[in-house]
């Protein structure tokens, strides 16, 4: 016989395919189709999230650069050098002078601050900077008065304040207005400081006045004393950076260098910018270790779907070779036949992927490039379609060119012999596996290990992708050893199978037995992949919610609560004064804690002393137990409520002072009634690691009313107010509007935008939909698809079965009884992986969590529906085997 051409023979072997084994395509088909959605989906998301990074840390930037000229260096010249500076839009002049203090009088009484800063500016600069002061009273240009400036003199609009000069008379100034200085740390930064040192503390005391002004008072000064008064050129750049945090850092760090050597050590640069980036850079590498982490798994998982859907029609295609070969078809040409099947199902399983790409991205983020640009999601569309053609290679060609050069005519009708175990059984991979799991976590889980190191000021980032095979390889050997027990249980433990699935088979429980026992390949296959499929979406769960959780915590651990109102320094409201009345009563507030707040030196150390009410503060502020050390959190605070003079310090504290539990500590505080430092006793019981509104170096607990009594002063220093959880904002907006200018107003909702990590920030909500709605449809297709496949397997069987007259609750015994095996073994092993995979995710990536999470969250609504779904797609698989089963027996055998 005359063979056609050959895209003849490819078209008929095609269409053949398509025609009697449709089915079969679309399962294969199927399963590429998810590996590739997922892949372009997160890549996108990927994408878009580093560039959000990048866009909101530089939206955070009031000022990008602060120069500030070097004694002697012309101020002008400094300019027209950044002016001629490529990149550079706007640049602005700021003239800073230190003042001895301020002094308000009205009402027959003086007040009076400590030293301060004068600011002079342009009238242009509030157009320059917008984000640099926020308008609180009065006019919004002239003379404007810091916040707590004004708290501390107690003037307002239309007073007149005194601005003492070091060796010259005080010069007056009539105050327009009240402002706020949002980001005052980067505007009063020691200019030339390396990229996250410890930052000086911003002034209490600030005056901002016009250019002109600021001269007419201090050139006087200048002229005698340089060291009080110094010029600063704010620039903002035009903000053409890369979309890549790390890689707009090292663009802007340049940048900022270059201007440097231009100026000659006539101007250092305080690169704010290169700050903000620096801080995101971190988090981008962060979310691309979560990328790695959950889209691979899951492209892993939708290729072994594939190759199982492959694997089961392999007998099938051996069938169709042996017969191709009796009419004279060549190696080549099977082969060939084998690859033109793998590009049908990866065409058709990719281009399904990128249209569920699509809508995924236009359901969880309104649009299909998952707010990636055209490019990004082009390259990343085109690196997952290829993905999913080297899945259809490897899991229907490779094999089919396996089969057409080792099997001759004889050997692909006929199995002789007893078929042995898979070779990575006998050399034990899956305990192998175990142990390199459990040495890596280990190794990456011990103190001082970081998964992702980034050194502030260094552009580059190290990341330490060996950590991630501990959770790799903890997950793969989760599946080995699901196959290893279960063909193990099958082989050696048929009495008691039979006994288990007797409620199932009844009579025939023995058989049904025997039959698994002979079929246990297939089913310990099934029950691996549900394993794999479980351990995925439910780690992935477990993993997304406990960062959710932990945001959540990190928001209040650094807002206080649900909404905070700090006093202004030098305040004396009490814990019952009428302003404490006004916050308890505001409408929507369910409490308010009172937290006094002074400052205490412990030998020659000034720390952040914060006195609590131990009976309730816990609940107020939402205390963990992570935030202690020594201790719980209620069992501490029982210890500090008890004995007055109870003292919880840092951990640094304890080392450096060398305390141990009941040690006296004298610390020196302020008296309110003579100014003076006086020796208050303590007694050290406990550390404190976190405490809402408090820094993250040495601080110390005490008790309020001890505090109160030794220093005669119960000021406190914030209220903790806690809403419920609702109406936050609209609080926050209230207790602002009541209090004015007494005291700052902070809310949850805005500090969770500002303090949390950067992956918080692009929204961790629209990663978590994407990845785990894909995991609940690898969890349908791995345990209703591979169900179904195994029962394909003997389809053949299951129709002699009935054609000898076995009825529908006879077959039952047998499909039900495998669909128990499989799910069941697989959805307890794949919760038991799940569990200890969880545990080391979160180990692992402890550096996403701040602070540590003290429990896991559970998302049991998830994972119902995880458990509803495996479970239904069991019962469709099942009824649909039963089905075929029971209907045209001889068109059944036919086609088998």
């Amino acid at each position: 016989m005359m063979w056609p051409g050959s895209l003849g023979i490819h078209m008929t072997w095609l269409t053949a395919i398509l025609r009697r084994r449709v089915g079969h395509v679309v399962a294969m088909a199927t399963g590429i189709a998810l590996a590739v959605g997922l892949l372009a989906s997160l890549g996108a998301f990927l994408s878009a999230s580093k560039s959000t990074m990048t866009r909101r840390s530089i939206a955070t930037v009031a000022v990008d650069w602060q120069v500030e000229a070097q004694q002697g260096a012309d101020a002008s010249a400094v300019a027209s050098t950044i002016r001629a500076t490529d990149h550079v839009t706007t640049v602005e002049s700021v003239a800073f002078a230190v003042t001895t203090g301020f002094e308000s009088s009205h009402g027959g009484t003086t007040q009076t601050t400590g030293p301060g800063v004068v600011v002079g500016v342009d009238e242009s600069y509030r157009a320059s900077f917008p984000a640099q002061f926020r308008d609180l009273l009065g006019r919004t240009s002239g003379v404007l008065l810091y916040q707590q400036t004004a708290a501390n003199l107690g003037a307002s609009p239309g007073d007149t304040i005194m601005i003492g000069r070091a060796g010259l008379p005080a010069a007056a100034v009539t105050v327009d207005g009240v402002i706020d200085i949002p980001q005052s740390d980067s505007l009063f930064q020691a200019v030339g400081a390396p990229i996250g040192a410890q930052p000086l503390a911003p002034p209490d005391n600030v005056l901002v006045v016009p250019t002109a002004t600021w001269h007419t008072i201090f050139d006087p000064l200048a002229a005698t004393r340089a060291d009080l008064a110094h010029t600063q050129i704010h620039v903002r750049l035009d903000h053409r950076l890369p979309n890549d945090p790390s890689s707009a850092f090292s663009e802007v760090t340049g940048q900022a260098n270059n201007l440097e050597a231009k100026l000659a050590g006539a101007g250092r640069v305080g690169d704010n910018l290169a700050a903000a980036l620096s801080a995101a850079r971190s988090d981008a590498v962060y979310a691309q270790v979560l990328f790695l982490f959950l889209g691979t798994p899951g492209a892993v998982l939708a290729g072994l779907l594939t190759a199982t859907v492959a694997s089961s029609g392999r007998e099938r295609r051996r069938r169709d070779f042996a017969l191709l070969r009796v009419r004279g078809a060549s190696t080549n040409l099977l082969t060939g036949l084998g690859t033109s099947e793998a590009v049908l199902v990866g065409l058709l399983g990719g281009v399904a992927g990128l249209v569920i790409a699509q809508i995924v991205g236009r359901v969880a983020f309104g649009t299909g490039r998952f707010g990636a640009t055209t490019g990004q999601a082009v390259l990343w569309s085109g690196a997952a379609f290829a993905v999913g053609l080297l899945v259809a290679v490897v899991s229907v060609a490779v094999p089919a060119r396996l089969d057409a050069r080792q099997l001759t005519v004889a050997a692909a009708r006929l199995q002789v012999g007893r078929r042995e175990n898979p070779r990575w059984m006998r050399y034990g991979l899956d305990i192998v596996l175990l142990a390199a799991a459990l040495v890596v976590f280990w190794l990456s889980s011990r103190n001082g290990y970081h998964l992702v190191l980034a050194v502030e000021g260094v552009p580059t980032i190290s990341v330490s992708y060996w950590a991630l095979g501990g959770p790799a390889l903890l997950w793969l050997s989760v599946g080995l050893l699901t196959y290893r027990l279960t063909t193990a249980a099958l082989s050696n433990g048929r009495a008691m199978v039979g006994i288990v699935l007797r409620p199932l088979a009844g009579s025939l429980s023995g058989t049904v037995a025997a039959s698994l026992r002979r079929q246990r390949r297939y089913v310990a296959r099934g029950a691996a992949l549900v394993a794999l499929t479980v351990g995925f979406a439910v780690s992935t769960a477990v993993f997304n919610a406990t960062y959710q959780q932990q945001g959540r915590i990190d928001a209040v651990l650094s807002n206080g609560a649900d909404v905070t109102v700090t006093t202004g320094p030098g305040s004396r409201i009490g814990p019952n004064s009428a302003v404490a009345r006004q916050i308890a009563r505001a409408p929507g507030v369910r409490h308010s804690e009172p937290i006094q707040h002074r400052f205490a030196y412990v030998g020659a150390d000034l720390q952040d002393l914060f006195g609590v009410e131990a009976s309730t503060v816990i609940d107020a502020g939402r205390l963990q137990n992570a935030y202690f050390q020594g201790g719980t959190a209620s069992s501490l605070m029982a210890t500090l409520g008890s004995k007055p003079d109870s003292l919880l310090v840092s951990a640094e504290t304890v080392h450096d002072f060398q305390l141990l539990p009941g040690d006296p500590v004298t610390l020196r505080l302020q008296d309110a009634t003579t100014k003076q430092f006086i020796e208050v006793p303590f007694h050290y019981v406990g550390v404190v690691k976190e405490f809402p509104t408090a820094p993250r170096d040495s601080f110390l607990i005490a008790n309020a009313g001890y505090i109160a009594r030794m220093t005669n002063n119960d000021a406190v220093g914030a209220f903790l107010v806690d809403t419920g959880g609702s109406a936050t904002t609209a609080v926050a907006a209230a207790l602002r509007t009541g209090l004015g200018t007494s005291a700052t107003v902070t809310d949850l909702v805005s500090a969770r935008a500002v303090v949390g990590s950067s992956l918080t920030a692009v929204d961790l909500a629209g990663l978590t939909k994407v990845e785990l709605s894909f995991a609940l449809v690898l969890a349908a297709a791995a345990t209703g698809l591979t169900l179904w496949l195994g029962l394909a397997e003997r389809r053949r069987t299951f129709v002699i079965a009935a054609a000898l007259g076995a009825n529908r609750r006879q077959l039952g015994g047998f499909v039900w009884s495998e669909a128990a095996v499989v799910t069941t073994v697989g959805l307890c092993a794949g919760a038991l992986g799940a569990w200890a995979l969880a545990r080391m995710l979160v180990k692992v990536l402890t550096g996403v969590f701040d602070p540590p999470p003290e429990v896991l969250s559970i998302p049991w609504t998830y994972l119902g529906t995880v458990a509803v779904i495996a479970l239904g797609s069991t019962f469709a698989a099942a009824l649909s085997a039963l089905r075929h089963a029971r209907s045209a027996p001889l068109e059944e055998l036919r086609t088998s």
